[in-house]
């Protein structure tokens, strides 16, 4: 294995950004993707950067401060490469919206190549943060590939042969937001993407107004989605689709390997892995934005941050994203799109499902039911996990009947009063199970005082039936409960900032948002509160 090297120095990082280690998906060959360079963007700088992700990856935070580092993170180094060692545009195909939109693909990502880690690194860190780690499954270590390998993307590199009526760039935007949204989740020990570095460049693009260009360096074990295995399906190459199921097992779940049907063990697992995922979406109120089945990650990983939200007012018919003038994505539907999604990728996947029958031919009939089989755990799943998190924020250390009437309860209350999701939880642990004189501060949170008293009593009854004391509860709640998220104004001014090129303010909130559930009095007052008014102005879209 290469060893790190001190300095930055393009030619050694080329060396250790391989296309070739032993199951990249570059092996897979060239039916699943287009090699090509980056096109280049002139006088990039660095506008973020992740000290966290580059020690994950074994590269020294003062690469950063090198001259050549942002003209390699743009991209622009690549057109020196020999063929063999070229970026790679991989095809995928998916439902969008519910529809099948047919072949779609890397439009505006170029896989830069993988690079080896040692073991020691191959960890996000405490609390389940390392990348693709997402809490039990029946089988397979998720959360990093056998060789301990990441895979390594420029989103917003220039066109490729899948970018349709695009332009192949991304804008500082959504490059900033993405950045911050990748650490963030990281931070709340939600399975995602990471994120390396933003670089930004005053190359002017078209949007809704005109913005500049940025490329965000994304990390991730694998960057395999639902679509891919749509795409191949769809085109009935079944021998390619066997070939990137075997790459996926092989990289992500080696355990379905031993299974009697490894293939139906891959879909059971991602199966998991996604109501997992699901469960911790919906309960710190993040709202995707756009589920398509090209959005879906094959490792249970939230991936490509568009039109996403943080609830504020809880509002469960939330819709974050502009453009989904239909409600398709809104924050309650979220769970039974994933599992919509799953049924697509079970329809994929159905070819290599199940084995010959008694006369030794295909079981089609065998091979349904076992793919519906492998579904079926998802509900059950997704409600056990989301009422595990649900208890926790709420302090119950047991399970008693009545609990989840308790919790429909307040969120009815929070509906009805658009209080503030994160602040309602989080401020939860200041109330007394001996009297109210820790009601207020979430008191305050609800326009119908009375109605949320009625309800603050029942919840001290129960505590009532805990035997741990108050302390002990706040300390457990305020470590399940962030006091910071990403909230939608906060991403907005360090975007204004960024565009006037201070990054100042991207860098303190990225700081703030790496301790979500640390009180961090110097940032409470700034970072920690309501939102201002003018936030309920913002909107995002699938341009962001």
């Amino acid at each position: 294995m290469s060893q790190p090297f001190p300095l930055f120095e393009p030619a050694s990082l080329s060396a250790r950004i391989a296309q070739d280690l032993p199951g990249s998906f570059a092996a897979l060959g060239e039916a699943f993707y287009t090699r090509l360079p980056a096109t280049p963007i002139p006088a990039p700088y660095v506008v973020g950067f992740s000290s966290e992700t580059a020690n994950l990856l074994g590269l020294p935070a003062e690469i950063a401060g090198s001259p050549e580092f942002a003209d390699y993170f743009a991209g622009n180094l690549s057109r020196g490469l020999p063929r063999a060692a070229l970026p790679i545009a991989t095809v995928y195909s998916g439902h969008q919206f519910g529809v099948w939109a047919g072949q779609l693909g890397d439009g505006r990502a170029l896989l830069l190549g993988e690079i080896e880690v040692p073991s020691d690194r191959s960890s996000g860190g405490p609390g389940e943060t390392a990348i693709g780690a997402a809490g039990e499954a029946p089988s397979g270590a998720v959360g990093e590939a056998p060789s301990g390998a990441y895979e390594l993307q420029l989103k917003g590199a220039g066109l490729t042969p899948y970018s349709r009526m695009g332009d192949g760039r991304a804008v500082l935007r959504s490059s900033v937001r993405e950045f911050l949204a990748s650490e963030a989740m990281q931070a709340l020990g939600i399975p995602t993407t990471r994120a390396l570095c933003v670089i930004g460049s005053d190359l002017p693009v078209r949007r809704e107004t005109m913005e500049t260009a940025a490329v965000v360096t994304r990390v991730a074990n694998t960057f395999v989605r639902f679509g891919h295995f749509e795409h191949f399906y769809s085109n009935d190459r079944h021998e390619l689709l066997k070939q990137l199921a075997d790459h996926v097992i092989a990289r992500v779940y080696p355990a379905c390997r031993d299974a009697a049907d490894p293939y139906a063990e891959l879909l059971e697992t991602v199966t998991y892995r996604t109501a997992d995922l699901l469960a911790q979406w919906q309960s710190v109120g993040f709202c995707h934005g756009v589920m398509n089945t090209d959005n879906m990650s094959i490792a249970g990983l939230t991936i490509d941050y568009g039109p996403y939200g943080f609830l504020d007012g809880f509002d469960a018919g939330h819709i974050c994203n502009h453009s989904d003038t239909g409600g398709r994505y809104a924050y309650a539907q979220q769970p039974q799109v994933a599992y919509w999604n799953l049924f697509r990728l079970a329809q994929a996947l159905l070819p290599l499902i199940g084995g010959p029958g008694a006369d030794g031919e295909r079981d089609e009939q065998a091979a349904i039911e076992a793919a519906q089989a492998a579904l079926e755990p998802f509900k059950a799943r997704y409600s056990q996990q989301l009422a595990m998190r649900l208890q926790a924020k709420l302090g119950l250390a047991s399970a008693l009947p009545d609990d989840t009437a308790l919790t429909d309860r307040l969120f009815a209350l929070m509906q009805a009063n658009r209080a503030d999701f994160t602040l309602t939880f989080r401020n939860l642990a200041a109330l007394s199970r001996h009297d109210t004189s820790g009601d207020a501060v979430t008191r305050d949170l609800f326009i119908d005082r009375p109605a949320f008293d009625g309800w603050a009593a029942d919840y001290r009854a129960r505590l009532g039936q805990e035997a741990r004391d108050d302390a002990v509860r706040a300390v457990a709640m305020r470590a399940v409960n962030p006091k910071y998220i990403l909230r939608n104004h906060l991403a907005e001014q360090a975007i204004r900032q960024a565009q006037q090129h201070d990054f100042s303010e991207l860098a303190r909130l990225q700081r703030v948002l790496s301790r979500p559930f640390d009180e961090q009095p110097e940032a409470s007052a700034v970072y920690g509160g309501l939102p201002p008014d003018w936030a309920s102005s913002l909107e995002v879209s699938c341009s962001s």
